[in-house]
């Protein structure tokens, strides 16, 4: 699953009409029609184009009255063009980088019982994703899991498993399509 995502990013990026786009959206907001005029392409081309770069997160859209204006959504060109340096890897995330050993430690410890059992779920955000990534260090890259295997291994840290499976989620640190569940390459996950 994780693997289509970061080909299907690729693939869309293997355009040279997509990569001026790209181009076009660095120097801001721009409707269908104009980037069309740039381009000197027909609109219903650029329908396309911009289909295909939606389906892998890398334009925003706004409406205007009658005119949406699309830009560019940099953060997720950045994180996905980075997620190929770490499929296999279970490499580090930003966010471990950014916290010290002492600071995650302390989280860990203040956060956890001895049993490892989460205490309750931290409301700072920093505090959340040291958790989080301390809940799926436990899980395996490339592995595709029914959700009953996630509830289950949720289950070992808190009773509130649907919870944890969400923020899991919303955090990034999961994909999710149809009852399967897959760790994302740790570029994807949430770090800001």
């Amino acid at each position: 699953m994780q693997l289509d995502k970061i080909v299907g990013f690729h693939k869309a990026l293997g355009d040279l009409t997509r990569i001026r786009i790209i181009g076009l959206l660095q120097q801001g907001p721009l409707h269908g029609q104009a980037i069309a005029g740039k381009l000197g392409l027909k609109p219903p081309t650029i329908t396309h184009h911009m289909t295909k770069l939606r389906e892998v997160g890398l334009i925003r859209e706004q409406r205007d009255k009658n005119t949406i204006y699309f830009s560019l959504n940099t953060k997720t060109l950045e994180n996905s063009a980075k997620a190929i340096l770490t499929v296999g890897t279970g490499g580090e995330s930003s966010l471990e980088m950014s916290v010290t050993a002492e600071e995650r430690t302390a989280i860990i410890n203040n956060f956890f019982t001895k049993e490892g059992k989460l205490k309750n779920y931290p409301a700072q955000r920093k505090k959340k994703l040291v958790v989080l990534s301390h809940i799926v260090k436990g899980l395996d890259f490339g592995k595709v899991y029914q959700e009953k295997e996630i509830n289950e291994y949720l289950k070992q840290f808190h009773e509130d498993y649907a919870t944890l499976r969400r923020e899991l989620i919303m955090c990034q640190y999961m994909y999710r399509e149809n009852n399967l569940y897959e760790l994302n390459p740790v570029e994807l996950w949430w770090l800001s």
